[in-house]
Formats: C-alpha cells, structure tokens, sequence
C-alpha cells in the first residue's frame, strides 16, 4: 500500500505546473472535448510509465534497500531542484494537427512524457519498492488526477492560475520525501 500511495502523491505533486498539464491546457482549449483528452493522458501515462516501472524493477534487482533509499532520495531533491524551473510548451504541442483529441492526446503526451520528471520517478520508485503493480496504478492516477481538473477548466482558468506558487510548493513537498528517504538510507546502511 506504502507504494502505491508514495507514488500516487509523488507523480500529483510533480504534475503540478509541468509541460504535460500545459499540454492538457493547450489540447482542452484547443477541442474542448475533456473525455477523449483524459482518455488519451490516462493510455499515454499508462504506457509511459508501464515502460518506466519494468526499467526500475529490473534496475532495483541489483541494488541494496540502502541504496534504493538513497536513489530516490537523491531523485526527490532532484526533482526539488527541477520544480523551481517553470516548464514551457514545446513544439510538439502546436504542432496538434486534425486529429481527433483522444489520439493528439495519446501521441503529444507520450512524447512530451520522454525523459519527464514524473517518468523519472517512476523508474526510482519501481526501483525502490519492486512492485510494478502499484507503483505504476499510483503514478498513472497521481498524473490523470493532475490533469483532471486542468482538462475539465481549460482555457477559462489558465490565465488566473499561480503557477509559480505552484512550483515552490511542489519543491519543497520534493525536498521534504527527498529528505525522508535519505534518512532512512541512512538508517538501512548502518
């Protein structure tokens, strides 16, 4: 269950003001269709970290607890770091042509996934806890969850939302797990 739940808030947290809740932004006031677009987050997520979990639990296999803690740890102030840098769109997203909304979705948000702070963490945390399962159902509900409220208020709200707020809470709720699972590699270790 710790899995499951470290990786649902850990992946909704990291969502916070990312490129891929912009793209969810951009697609809803592009189609206004909010459906087939949380549709497409929830399979592109599925696959991205379906693919970023196999790596970790394969990655895991060859490291100690101690280790493990310490990796994510390390990963979690990283991410710190990478919430204070405000993310913008890519060109990826402008590029959306008439396709419908569920495959734009599917295809732009699998690509803008590639090398994301949430794939990334999906690797340590399947690492850490070598439970595919729940580290993959959290981190997927934690990214839909995310984009959810995005998806459904579309370009109404996005000129009002504080996203620079947004990324300094994000950072220090990193800071803080990054902080705890050192700690408690520190504790495995000795």
């Amino acid at each position: 269950m710790e899995s499951l739940l470290v990786s649902f808030s850990t992946v909704a947290i990291a969502e916070m003001g990312d490129r891929t809740q912009l793209l969810s932004l951009m697609l809803a006031a592009h189609y206004r269709r909010p459906w087939p677009i949380l549709a497409g987050v929830l399979c592109a997520t599925l696959a991205s970290h379906l693919l970023a979990g196999i790596i970790g639990v394969r990655l895991g296999r060859f490291l100690t607890p101690a280790m493990l803690d310490a990796v994510v740890g390390v990963s979690m102030i990283g991410m710190a770091l990478w919430a204070l840098t405000p993310d913008a769109l890519g060109e990826d997203a402008a590029r959306v042509g008439r396709a419908s909304a569920f495959l734009a979705t599917v295809v732009t948000f699998f690509i803008a996934e590639i090398g994301d702070k949430t794939q990334i963490a999906t690797v340590a945390l399947a690492a850490a806890y070598s439970n595919l399962t729940a580290v993959v159902a959290g981190t997927t509900a934690g990214m839909v969850l995310a984009n959810a409220p995005v998806v459904f208020l579309g370009k109404a709200f996005s000129d009002r939302l504080p996203f620079k707020a947004i990324h300094y809470v994000a950072s220090g709720l990193f800071l803080g797990l990054g902080v705890v699972f050192l700690v408690r590699a520190v504790h495995r270790a000795f």
